[in-house]
């Protein structure tokens, strides 16, 4: 702090990064909440989507056993055509206070399809069956895909905005009013410096004007003693040069 200049300019410097970073803790603190909330609504989606997968899982695969008991092995039937794919996955972006999530969806693309002919001689319905039943475990392995992935970026962004929030509450703000404290202290030491500099500066004036008026009196009650003696000497001179024998008498 000691490499802070104590003036005023610094003092108003300081009060508005002060000002700042007070208003970016506020908007990262809520955008810290918003990301909480998100994070467990994620969360949540995540282990309701993973619950539900076991079963879809095994419900496909066991559709699977049924549809090859019914129809014999139609793998290499499958195999055998255009692998055109009908379905497949789009990535997109979901903002969450400022952090960018990906998305995955779901479409399908319109191809037709090569092996419509199987299951014609028998099984053609558990066939069906199975093609649903991966469609629907597709669909939730993309959603689960996209929640997990959205989630870990989620954390991320939690962390850094986490981390923002402690070092503007524990260091940036502290820090900047450990300066203004520091700042106020010069400030107020500074003052009482200058006002006893003119406290000292007035009492010498006003013993300089003390001692000026002692000699301006003291110099007019001389010149008034002189002047009193000189009119009483002028007297005494001129009653001496009269006489009253000298007069003569006045008849009437």
């Amino acid at each position: 702090m000691s490499e802070v200049p104590p003036t005023r300019m610094n003092e108003q410097v300081f009060k508005s990064k002060k000002k700042a970073a007070e208003s970016g803790h506020k908007l990262l603190k809520k955008k810290a909440d918003a990301l909480k909330v998100k994070f467990r609504d994620y969360a949540k989606s995540i282990a309701e989507t993973k619950s539900g997968m076991a079963a879809d899982s095994s419900n496909a695969f066991f559709s699977l056993t049924q549809a090859e008991y019914a129809a014999g092995n139609f793998k290499q039937k499958v195999s055998e055509g255009s692998m055109t794919a009908r379905v497949r996955v789009g990535a997109g972006i979901d903002n969450v206070a400022g952090v960018k999530l990906p998305v995955f969806s779901y479409y399908e693309t319109g191809a037709a399809t090569d092996n419509a002919s199987l299951g014609l001689a028998g099984g053609g319905k558990k066939i069906a069956a199975v093609r649903e039943k991966y469609t629907a475990l597709l669909q939730n392995l993309i959603k689960l895909a996209s929640l997990q992935t959205s989630f870990v970026t989620l954390d991320e962004a939690m962390k850094v905005t986490n981390r923002r929030v402690n070092a503007l509450e524990n260091v940036t703000i502290p820090k900047i009013e450990g300066v203004l404290d520091y700042i106020a202290r010069e400030l107020d030491e500074l003052e009482r410096e200058d006002f006893t500099r003119l406290k000292l500066v007035q009492s010498k004036k006003e013993a300089e004007m003390k001692i000026e008026t002692a000699k301006r009196d003291a110099a007019m009650a001389e010149q008034f003693a002189k002047g009193l003696a000189f009119s009483k000497a002028n007297e005494e001179d001129i009653t001496a040069q009269f006489d009253a024998g000298d007069d003569e008498d006045v008849v009437f």
